[in-house]
């Protein structure tokens, strides 16, 4: 184990909004180091989002993001010959961390013309509290539900 944790780092806020989250959401989309292409392409996301919602598109994102983040997860734990499904808890920065890559991944296996269209349609859905990344949270609920009789076995 270690003798102290390490330093977190201290994420700038991004230009429009000046919110770091966005910043985080960027650095999780980015492909090969490319910044400023995954910036415009969030922003060109929100504008579309603003133009077909006609919302404040920032409190848009942030109530999809919400929808998204799961709570529990399942851990798969080795006890006795078996592996059993065991719920935990997740710790607030992880949640987040989940939350965004379910919803960068499902947005880029939506169908549509160019990843700003399919992140805006994403955003719009999970807003609204469906789409698959909201599913996906459903569904990991639902299994933390079902080996709740498992939860004795946290490590």
């Amino acid at each position: 184990m270690r003798k102290r944790k390490p330093k977190l780092r201290v994420i700038a806020p991004d230009p429009r909004y000046n919110d770091p989250m966005v910043t985080q959401f960027v650095n999780n989309m980015m492909w090969e180091g490319k910044k400023s292409t995954n910036l415009a392409i969030f922003y060109d996301a929100m504008d579309l989002v603003h133009d077909r919602t006609k919302q404040d598109e920032h409190a848009l994102w942030k109530k999809a993001l919400n929808n998204v983040i799961p709570q529990v997860e399942v851990r798969s734990r080795r006890i006795g010959g078996a592996t059993f499904q065991i719920p935990t808890e997740i710790r607030p920065k992880r949640k987040m961390s989940i939350g965004m890559k379910w919803m960068i991944r499902f947005a880029r296996t939506r169908s549509g013309k160019g990843m700003a269209e399919k992140l805006a349609a994403e955003v719009i859905a999970a807003s609204k509290g469906e789409g698959n990344a909201v599913k996906k949270k459903e569904d990991t609920h639902r299994m933390a539900e079902a080996n709740r009789a498992f939860a004795h076995f946290k490590a």
